[in-house]
């Protein structure tokens, strides 16, 4: 009798929202699950730190389960699995499904773009015979963050001739890495003195790239010339091909497990490649579906979706539209079909920072996915408000699924907020809502995220694929 539940309890059941931590929802054997599952994706992590680097890692996951990169015209049937390369910093990927793609498909986008610092073209200089990079940061960043850790340098150099050289500097255990510097406490009164955007300046972002002078008395920057030595050396480089160059400077670190427990995974660029892994995995994970499926990992997010890669330009809409002259139907008739799951990361509850956050209605790590109707920043400027008809609609996909999962605004209404892509996605006129992970210390260097979510966001897009 004591075990027997009270009538109020019972109503509570079943008329009340009830939240609870996912490793109280999940077996032992679930659980480690979820953990052998971020044991690749952190592979992809350090493999994967630019959007260059991501792609070449995507298409050669894909490629090993059977894709081929796609050209316009070619002929499509059920079951065919095709990725189209943007440029090499946006990636397609498609599985031509059996029902009549007028239907619409079933769409993920994410981004795999992050915050970073990029060199200026005309970076190198010396003072006071130190050799030093000029930055320029590329996305929302906190400045005094990126002071006083190790950094790589990641990207491609294109030389006046057209041959293309890839950089990759800082990660292997052997490289040097690089050093932005800040002042000792000591002398940092002044500095202190600044409001806390400019403690660091961005023009200030100078990264050391070393002190040794060439050997001959008879020129001034000596060790701006002998830096100049080992990158001709290294990569037939000279000054000039700066310019046409697309270098990042990125944190040199690992992906980590976090916590004694070990349930966390701590990394640069969760921000958006968490989500980009996990709807990659789906898709790969899924190769016979009803309604085709399409996951895009887009370009340029972090600096507002603009340029042929970002995902305002036509790119995705001429893809589509190539995919339904395939079968020979409209493709307006296909966008205005689909379905879209908008896949980006979303701002996890800190206890230490409490108070941009409204409790009731954001994200908690180990909740399992997020999913948010709307973004934007304070009266929802900037988002697309999923419609309550499209919401009702993935979440019962998601109980129908056992798929753990959480809803979430990004803080308090006054506080600040941010976008995603889901607005330009639905200004195609397609219904879209935003999924992803919670992340604690989003835009750091070093962000942090549970890998019960990791996984359930990849169930997420894998039942959206798989139904």
């Amino acid at each position: 009798m004591e075990n027997e539940k009270s009538t109020a309890e019972l109503l509570k059941e079943k008329l009340c929202v009830t939240k609870k931590h996912g490793g109280l929802r999940l077996s032992t054997d679930e659980i480690n699950v979820c953990n052998d599952f971020c044991e690749d994706y952190k592979v992809f992590l350090n493999d994967a730190k630019t959007e260059r680097e991501a792609v070449v890692k995507s298409i050669t996951l894909a490629e090993k389960c059977g894709f081929v990169e796609y050209k316009d015209g070619m002929s499509l049937k059920a079951g065919d699995k095709i990725y189209y390369n943007n440029r090499g910093k946006s990636v397609i990927l498609a599985v031509i499904g059996t029902e009549p793609i007028e239907k619409g498909v079933h769409l993920a986008a994410a981004h795999i773009d992050s915050p970073r610092l990029d060199l200026k073209q005309n970076p190198l200089y010396e003072d006071s015979e130190i050799a030093l990079f000029k930055t320029h940061y590329y996305g929302g960043i906190k400045k005094y963050q990126w002071t006083t850790i190790p950094l790589a340098l990641h990207g491609v150099v294109v030389k006046k001739d057209g041959t293309k050289v890839s950089v990759n500097i800082g990660e292997d255990e052997n490289d040097p890495v690089f050093f932005v510097t800040d002042l000792l406490p000591h002398l940092a009164a002044d500095q202190m003195k600044r409001t806390p955007g400019d403690i660091i300046k961005g023009e200030e972002l100078n990264i050391i790239v070393g002190s040794m002078p060439f050997k001959d008395d008879k020129i001034s920057e000596k060790v701006k010339l002998n830096i100049m030595v080992l990158l001709n050396e290294k990569y037939g480089m000279i000054e000039e091909d700066f310019l046409s160059a697309e270098l990042e400077a990125v944190p040199a670190f690992k992906a980590k497990d976090v916590g004694i427990d070990r349930s966390m995974v701590g990394s640069y660029g969760h921000d958006d490649r968490v989500c980009a892994y996990t709807a990659l995995k789906a898709i790969l994970d899924c190769p016979n579906v009803k309604k085709t499926a399409v996951v895009i990992l887009t370009d340029k997010e972090e600096t507002g979706s603009d340029g042929n890669t970002g995902l305002r330009s036509a790119y995705l809409k001429h893809f589509i539209y190539s995919l339904a002259d395939s079968f020979g139907v409209s493709g307006r008739r296909v966008i205005a079909n689909t379905e879209c799951l908008s896949a980006d990361v979303n701002a996890a509850y800190d206890p230490t920072f409490p108070d941009v956050m409204e409790k009731r209605n954001c994200a908690f790590i180990n909740y399992g996915v997020c999913v948010t109707k709307f973004t934007g920043a304070r009266g929802k400027s900037g988002t697309s408000d999923a419609s309550a008809e499209f919401v009702g609609r993935v979440r019962a996909m998601l109980d129908s699924n056992n798929v753990i999962w959480q809803t979430g605004e990004l803080g308090k209404v006054d506080a600040g907020g941010g976008g995603t892509v889901a607005a330009y996605l639905a200004n195609m006129d397609m219904d879209v809502i935003d999924v992803g992970v919670p992340v604690i210390a989003m835009h750091a260097p070093y962000e942090v995220v549970s890998k019960i979510d990791v996984y359930m966001t990849y169930k997420a897009f894998y039942v959206f694929f798989d139904e």
